[in-house]
């Protein structure tokens, strides 16, 4: 009797709502927490980088004209899909991560929760971040925010999908679109995460996701004209030196953030405006009054 190979799934990248090979040819193994190899996992190259920033630059302009009640319910859309496949992200932050269930649980619906509450700033955060400005003559004067641009995101390591999740939704809610870079230790769920994006009414382009080491994808996203803005969490202090010294080679906005793991549930300090700030630029309107 012949034993029954297992069919290891093969992980793609997310680029342009498709989910093609790594240009590299490369891949990694993930491993459970008992070392079975349980999917492999694309070692994304820069030419995949700029693949998806081409993918960002051709959506970027869709995003940004949608309306605000539009880019929330689709943020919305994507926690009813993380809910929907709840059971099979716990199962992969457990078997990769090795926490507790209950600890894995707790970060699946932290993640839902995260989705849901960027939802509601999408059309609220306007009145926070824009102000009319009181001005000496006959006139009105409005600070209106707008999005920067398309935005890179380096996800942390631990916690894998809570940390994408927050990293990627402030940009989104904004009206950016975002170049992802997964956990590079337990990049499972972030690719989970890119299929919930291409069932949930996400644009193509919208959202691209790569895997793959960090180290090698940093400089060139770093240097790379069309990026607007950095999002990083928890690098390492070379790896901060380094994405610093390239961004300021075109003037780049960067913003790092390191944060334990119970600090990422925190809704306060990680989901607030001011976690949607750094991605949109105030833009002033002068216009005639009546009077």
């Amino acid at each position: 009797m012949t034993t029954r190979l297992d069919v290891v799934k093969t992980c793609k990248l997310f680029i342009g709502g498709a989910f093609p090979r790594t240009e590299s040819g490369r891949s990694m193994p993930l491993h459970d927490t008992k070392d079975r190899v349980i999917a492999h996992a694309c070692v994304a190259s820069r030419k995949d980088m700029r693949n998806a920033v081409e993918a960002a630059r051709k959506a970027s302009p869709g995003w940004e004209n949608a309306t605000a009640y539009l880019r929330g319910q689709i943020l919305y859309r994507m926690a009813e899909m993380l809910e929907g496949r709840r059971e099979e992200f716990t199962a992969a932050i457990r078997n990769t991560s090795g926490v507790t269930p209950a600890r894995a649980r707790r970060e699946v619906e932290a993640s839902i929760d995260r989705l849901v509450r960027f939802a509601g700033w999408s059309d609220k955060y306007q009145q926070v971040l824009g102000c009319q400005n009181p001005v000496a003559g006959p006139f009105y004067n409005f600070t209106v925010p707008q999005p920067t641009g398309i935005t890179a995101v380096f996800a942390p390591d631990a916690p894998s999908l809570l940390g994408l999740v927050t990293l990627l939704a402030a940009p989104l809610c904004a009206g950016c679109t975002v170049v992802a870079v997964a956990s590079e230790s337990h990049p499972l769920p972030g690719v989970l995460l890119s299929e919930i994006c291409a069932t949930s009414d996400v644009p193509p382009g919208v959202v691209n996701l790569l895997t793959g080491q960090r180290t090698e994808l940093l400089e060139p996203v770093a240097r790379h004209r069309e990026i607007a803005a950095v999002l990083a969490a928890n690098l390492t202090a070379g790896q901060r030196t380094t994405l610093q010294d390239c961004a300021a080679d075109n003037l780049k906005r960067v913003h790092h953030v390191k944060h334990t793991e119970s600090q990422w549930e925190d809704d306060d300090l990680v989901a607030s405006p001011w976690n949607i700030e750094p991605f949109v630029e105030s833009k002033t309107i002068w216009h005639p009054s009546s009077t």
